[in-house]
């Protein structure tokens, strides 16, 4: 597939929005995480409006809510938008309880339609494996950065997964699943 100039338009305005941005465990940059997901959805056949969805799928939660939707609407069209709309948990300030957004977001990802599962499912899978590598390096100490703790968070990334594999089993939800499953295995008690 080849890429209009939308698709450098929206990395260059991931970059812009996510600049100061790190991930939560280490000191990487925010934009590896961008690049990654959207990574992941080229090589499962993403279309490009699912790939800059994927460069700009946290850019409404964490970057500036309806404000920062409206210039991704204006800039890339409704359907990326709606893609990103079905990957945001939460748009208003303060966010409401963490399990609560989860538990809205799990029951929404039933029914979604297949960009935001390609999406949801690369995002999950790129969070996991960074959670897993983080996990073998820091050990119990890990799950202090998350809200939902270890329990919280294995919980959802295992709900996340059996609501996708229950929407239909793909090579990428199928990688999903074994890697949840493995970072269940690395963090649970015996």
């Amino acid at each position: 597939m080849n890429f209009t100039s939308r698709f450098s338009e929206a990395l260059s305005l991931a970059a812009t929005l996510h600049a100061d941005q790190q991930r939560k465990v280490s000191d990487v940059p925010y934009l590896a995480h961008l690049l990654a997901v959207a990574a992941l959805v080229m090589e499962h056949g993403g279309d490009e409006d699912e790939c800059i969805a994927a460069l700009l799928h946290d850019a409404v939660e964490d970057q500036g809510g309806m404000a920062v939707r409206e210039e991704i609407c204006r800039r890339f069209g409704e359907t990326v938008v709606s893609i990103i709309d079905g990957c945001t948990d939460a748009t208003e300030t303060p966010k409401p309880a963490w399990r609560q957004r989860k538990e809205a977001h799990i029951a929404r990802l039933r029914q979604a339609p297949a960009p935001v599962r390609l999406v949801t499912a690369a995002d999950k899978l790129h969070n996991v494996r960074c959670i897993v590598c983080e996990y073998r390096r820091g050990g119990e100490s890990l799950w202090r950065h998350f809200r939902g703790g270890r329990d919280g968070t294995l919980w959802y990334y295992r709900a996340v997964t059996d609501t996708l594999k229950h929407t239909g089993i793909t090579p990428l939800v199928a990688e999903l699943d074994r890697t949840v499953t493995e970072m269940e295995r690395w963090t649970l008690p015996f």
